[in-house]
């Protein structure tokens, strides 16, 4: 099959082709039969395998493609977003930030357990300075002629708790559209007894291949 280079990503070593079908592949070198400039608009010709791309080879050098002979893409790319960082502090800083209410698109595993790591380091550290407050209002002694102020350096714990739940929910549902099942599905983990294994399964379902009807696969992301 004919297509063109979407995109490539050197430093995770993926990238896209559109083919003349009108559905995208993903690829990374070692589907490369020969080497080629893995540049935007590059013409080549794959062997389409379930959403991959492999046996690539060079047609010709071709300019960024014209209205004419390249089907148009009217889903969002995976250039649409900019490639941000992949560190465990930018994946739960960009959840509680840019994607707070977000509940479209996917996210990859590494996302859904850097939140998870990070939100549990949160809670335990929250904990331990509500228990050094509520000592240090109490005199760190307890007197049987005074009764001790309790729960009031839980507080912040609290509001982290509270304030984490909406963001911790919507990522739930982009981790569950990464493996290509609708966001119905995260209701699961709110079912007693068996919500903490479905939490579990779903953190570590692999991600679909390509693109889903969720979006492409998030950039800069393999795992």
């Amino acid at each position: 099959m004919r297509g063109t280079v979407f995109h490539y990503d050197e430093g995770q070593d993926y990238g896209y082709i559109n083919g003349i079908d009108s559905k995208r592949y993903i690829f990374s070198r070692i589907d490369l039969s020969q080497e080629l400039p893995l540049v935007r608009g590059a013409l080549v010709e794959f062997q389409p395998d379930d959403g991959t791309a492999h046996n690539i080879v060079a047609v010709a050098l071709a300019a960024p493609p014209s209205s004419t002979g390249q089907p148009r893409q009217t889903g969002r790319s995976a250039r649409s977003r900019p490639t941000y960082s992949t560190g465990l502090w930018a994946y739960f800083w960009r959840a509680v930030i840019a994607d707070y209410s977000n509940f479209n698109g996917r996210s990859r595993r590494k996302e859904f357990w850097a939140f998870w790591l990070l939100y549990t380091l949160g809670i335990f550290a929250f904990f331990a300075f509500g228990i050094l407050v509520d000592l240090a209002i109490n005199g760190f002694e307890t007197n049987a002629d005074r009764t001790p102020i309790g729960f009031i350096g839980f507080i912040p714990a609290l509001v982290f708790f509270s304030g984490l739940i909406l963001p911790w929910i919507a990522l739930l549902v982009r981790r569950v559209h990464d493996a290509g099942l609708s966001g119905w599905f995260a209701t699961l983990c709110f079912i007693p007894v068996i919500g903490g294994i479905a939490l579990l399964i779903f953190g570590l379902m692999p991600p679909q291949l390509g693109e889903n009807p969720w979006g492409p696969v998030p950039a800069g992301v393999r795992v």
